[in-house]
């Protein structure tokens, strides 16, 4: 043998021997119920023949209450004698895997996970079917990080709170304004994380964070010691709805509890919305999980008990399951022996998250063997995910304003000059709690597949402080064909635990936007990223600025769907989830007044119940095309059934105001299907978002003067039509809460809203059968 043959024999069997050892270390062994454990695979906690609640109340039986406590905290201790594994259970998927939780780690074979657009962006497309299969893309990766050893099964997202204030840093991980429209988001996004089938998950999620909870850190005030002061009404119509929709309708496997207090009291040990609302009223199948050391922020920074023991009481005693954070796992233990608490209210906080991890099959045995084992490596980043990613960008782009020049032409615009902070990031794109993203194209990236670009800064980051680069920004504008002006935010100024002060600009970057519109030879397109509102006015009003565009944080694939709008391989048909306010509206209105109504010189929050000046409104979006829409078929009048199994006879105080209690009405019979006829009279194939909103009858003093009920996206092609139907439930969508927090449906004429068209439907209550 040749010592050539020799060498590549060693190199070849090197190889073997890395290619062997890589695949092991990226392959999960068993969590618990090991196959091969012939100590513990037997026993009744690993049987899959048994139910769910005798295997949990075997292990409960088996765990010391030393090791009970330790299992309470997100870093679950291991349990060897038992074969059980430790667990990380934090983990985070808001717009795909991330590695902000200490659960998931990149690396390896798994270098990177998609990363889909901003929460604020993707509900821009205002399409469910999309939330849904993003939800669906995200927990296959997460699986397959899962059974490659770097990530867990429980993954703390989404984020279902109100973007109630346009200030708030964490805005952009929200489904928007609209209580209706953050719970079809929530609803559909869990659905697609953990694609239960029957009550096995794939993964778990979580919505967080209940409740009342939007603000950071505003001039001083934090949310360690903030106590919002909610009332019953906003909570039930506002605050609420987007939970509720994800444990009744998402079926969620986890709720997470606030850092603030409602009412004075802390929400992760307040057993009025843990115990009484969200396992009470709503059912929830799984655990509550306190946001990371809130239940320590409890004790150490509200003071709410004089001992931790207490505070450790107190919340298991609420309805809290798991801690994030050590606290649960230092006190609860002493909080038992000082009498405060029995070991039976651990063991109902543990049978609830064994529960899930049950569900997730983590007592299976193999990971492999297991529905799911089969996704690994080649499973993330692929080209169909990547594909996801982009199209979910291009959905969720808006186009403001539109005076002529858009979309731009390959052949009229040749030269390109691409100028701005944002024009040519990458990690800016996918915003936060994003994980490792598979690739990036920036703004210029894309703008320069179709046209020659000549590129500058103009500031050296989005605080724009100094307008020392602004000649050159000029001298670029005027050499060509259009100008692309990519600006507005990053994480430095909105995020977590940083709430704005204002809606302008930052910065000189105003200052730049208005120099190079004058400069530019061309038309000048200003395309924004950011995850709140800004007050633009100053460009909407500027007849140089020809367009404006809003691509939120759109991802990995952000640069070409921006370039694919701006070229009109992509005709927009976003709609903008939250309202533009102007600067002079924040003046008015601190961050701390949870108030919705308006009253006395306070403004009232959101399209819903704000009446004031707008510089976009909620649900606005251009398109390269024209539709026209018309009623086909629309209801006049419906009777709404009272249940007399329910309702009170001689107990009237349910017609007190003409409105009748939800929880009297026959909802199954109150469906209200609506046909609507969407026509493309443009000469451009398009996608038109159809918005359904009502207003009730005047008589009802109490309500939002008009809110959204239903949306529909459809395609219609070019001098087409399509018929669109979206039903209503008038339960849910055509109900008010009053002022003590009830929901009622007014009878009377409900006139409906889409677009220019309106229509009345009046309700009438059904009293056959009431008997005095």
């Amino acid at each position: 043998m040749s010592k050539r043959t020799l060498s590549l024999t060693l190199l070849q069997l090197l190889l073997i021997a890395i290619f062997f050892i890589s695949s092991t270390e990226s392959r999960r062994s068993s969590f618990a119920c090991d196959p091969k454990n012939r100590l513990t695979r037997s026993l009744p906690f690993c049987r899959t023949d048994l139910s769910i609640r005798k295997r949990i109340n075997d292990l409960l039986g088996r765990l010391t209450l030393q090791e009970k406590t330790r299992l309470l905290v997100n870093n679950a201790i291991a349990v060897p004698r038992l074969g059980i594994q430790g667990y990380e259970w934090w983990s985070e998927a808001l717009h795909g895997v991330s590695n902000v939780g200490p659960g998931t780690k990149f690396g390896g074979s798994f270098p990177g996970a998609t990363s889909f657009p901003q929460v604020i962006t993707t509900v821009a497309s205002f399409n469910e079917s999309l939330w849904e299969q993003i939800g669906q893309v995200v927990s296959d990766e997460a699986r397959a990080m899962y059974n490659g050893g770097v990530a867990g099964l429980t993954y703390w997202s989404p984020n279902v709170n109100i973007f109630r204030d346009p200030r708030w840093g964490r805005g952009q991980e929200t489904p928007g304004e609209d209580p209706v429209l953050a719970a079809k988001y929530a609803a559909r996004y869990v659905r697609g994380l953990q694609s239960a089938a029957g009550n096995r998950l794939k993964v778990a999620a979580c919505c967080k964070h209940y409740t009342a909870y939007d603000l950071d850190n505003w001039k001083g005030v934090d949310r360690y010691h903030f106590n919002a002061r909610v009332s019953k009404q906003d909570l039930a119509d506002t605050y609420d709805v987007p939970f509720k929709a994800c444990v009744v309708e998402g079926k969620v496997a986890s709720v997470m509890c606030s850092y603030n207090q409602v009412n004075g009291k802390p929400t992760c040990a307040d057993p009025d919305l843990l115990k009484g609302t969200i396992r009470g009223q709503w059912h929830l199948n799984g655990y509550i999980v306190s946001d990371c050391d809130s239940v320590g922020v409890m004790y150490d920074t509200q003071h709410f008990t004089a001992t931790p023991e207490e505070s450790a009481a107190a919340t298991i005693k609420a309805g809290l399951d798991l801690d994030c954070g050590p606290f649960l796992a230092v006190y609860t233990d002493r909080a038992i022996k000082r009498g405060l608490l029995a070991e039976a209210d651990v063991d109902m906080a543990l049978a609830n998250t064994l529960a899930v991890q049950m569900r997730l099959g983590m007592f299976d045995g193999e990971p492999s063997a297991q529905p799911y084992g089969h996704l690994g490596p080649k499973h993330v980043c692929t080209l169909a995910h990547k594909q996801l990613a982009l199209e979910a960008a291009r959905q969720g782009i808006v186009l403001l304003k539109n005076s002529g020049p858009l979309p731009l032409s390959t052949l009229h615009h040749r030269t390109v000059a691409v100028i701005g902070p944002n024009s040519d990031v990458t990690k800016t794109m996918i915003g936060n709690y994003a994980g490792v993203a598979c690739g990036y194209t920036s703004p210029l990236q894309g703008i320069s597949r179709y046209a020659r670009t000549i590129h500058q800064a103009g500031c050296s980051n989005v605080a724009c402080k100094a307008n020392n680069l602004f000649e050159a920004a000029e001298a670029a504008a005027r050499q060509a064909d259009a100008t692309v002006l990519v600006m507005g935010l990053d994480q430095s100024i909105e995020a977590e635990f940083r709430d704005r002060t204002g809606l302008l600009l930052p910065g000189h970057q105003q200052e730049l936007v208005s120099r190079v519109a004058r400069a530019s030879r061309g038309p000048t397109v200003l395309v924004l990223m950011s995850g709140g509102p800004i007050d633009v006015s100053f460009a909407k009003n500027d007849h140089r600025i020809s367009a404006i565009l809003w691509a939120g944080y759109p991802g990995q694939a952000g640069g070409t769907a921006i370039a694919d709008v701006l070229f009109g391989t992509t005709n927009p048909g976003g709609k903008l989830p939250m309202t533009w306010y102007p600067q002079s509206y924040v003046a008015k209105v601190p961050m701390t007044n949870m108030g919705m109504r308006p009253s006395g010189g306070y403004p009232g929050r959101t399209y819903r119940f704000y009446k004031g000046p707008v510089v976009f409104p909620f649900g606005h979006g251009l398109s390269y095309t024209h539709f026209k829409q018309s009623l086909a078929i629309a209801p006049t009048e419906l009777q709404v059934l009272i249940n007399t199994n329910l309702f009170a006879t001689k107990n009237y105080s349910t017609l007190s105001t003409n409105a009748i209690r939800v929880k009297h009405a026959k909802c199954d019979s109150l469906s209200l299907p609506l046909h609507i006829d969407v026509e493309n009279t443009g000469d451009m194939d398009g996608t038109h978002t159809l918005l359904v909103f009502s207003e009730p009858p005047a008589a009802i003093k109490w309500s939002p003067d008009k809110q959204l009920i239903g949306f529909r996206r459809a395609h219609v092609a070019a001098g087409s039509k399509q018929r669109v139907q979206i039903d209503i439930d008038a339960c849910k969508h055509l109900s008010v809460v009053d002022e003590s927090g009830i929901r009622r449906i007014p009878m009377g004429a409900h006139s409906l809203h889409i677009g220019d068209l309106k229509h009345s439907i009046s309700l009438q209550a059904n009293l056959e059968g009431i008997k005095n």
